[in-house]
């Protein structure tokens, strides 16, 4: 490495990796609920809350998780919605119905076991029986060699040598060992 180059790559090294937001949600000053809110009670409900819903920010997160990973401004203010429904007395179902309501069924992390998703929770499963089924009728099934009764498998008959035959095979592999036999 030349010191042009070691000194171009050092310059490019403590630039900043990026000029740009990092999602287009993000906010650094983001006013996002004191750590008092997840203690208790309330706040065991609304950090699950939390977990089953997905930001909109375009992260891809869960709402905790992008609210304190990627700074998000989006995040906040649904915890505080939670947080405000929660202490009204809403139930949980009640909180995502209205969150499925207003953003619809991408807001939620897993979608519900129904209709169209259904495929979604069977279909992988499915596929490893399938190919488990697979697997173990490929390694049953008999190879086609002979047993050691001299039978083919298969369904196959037995192999026969006739007498000549036996005698010229045994004169054949007498003269091949004679070939292969060492000099010394």
């Amino acid at each position: 490495m030349t010191p042009t180059s070691a000194l171009a790559l050092a310059v490019v090294l403590t630039l900043p990796q990026s000029q740009e937001l990092e999602h287009r949600g993000y906010d650094p000053n983001a006013e996002r609920l004191s750590a008092d809110a997840y203690q208790g009670e309330l706040g065991a409900v609304l950090r699950e809350i939390e977990g089953e819903l997905r930001c909109s920010c375009g992260c891809g997160l869960d709402l905790h998780s992008c609210q304190f990973a990627m700074q998000c401004s989006v995040s906040p203010g649904w915890s505080a919605r939670i947080m405000a429904a929660l202490e009204r007395g809403e139930s949980r179902e009640a909180i995502r119905a209205g969150f499925v309501a207003d953003f619809g069924q991408t807001v939620l992390m897993a979608p519900p076991a129904q209709g169209f998703n259904l495929l979604a929770y069977l279909l992988p499963g499915l596929a490893i029986l399938t190919a488990g089924a697979l697997l173990v009728r490929t390694l049953r099934t008999p190879s086609p060699t002979l047993g050691p009764s001299g039978e083919a498998a298969l369904g196959r008959a037995p192999l026969r040598l006739s007498q000549s035959e036996e005698d010229r095979l045994a004169e054949e592999l007498r003269k091949v060992e004679e070939l292969e036999r060492p000099d010394w």
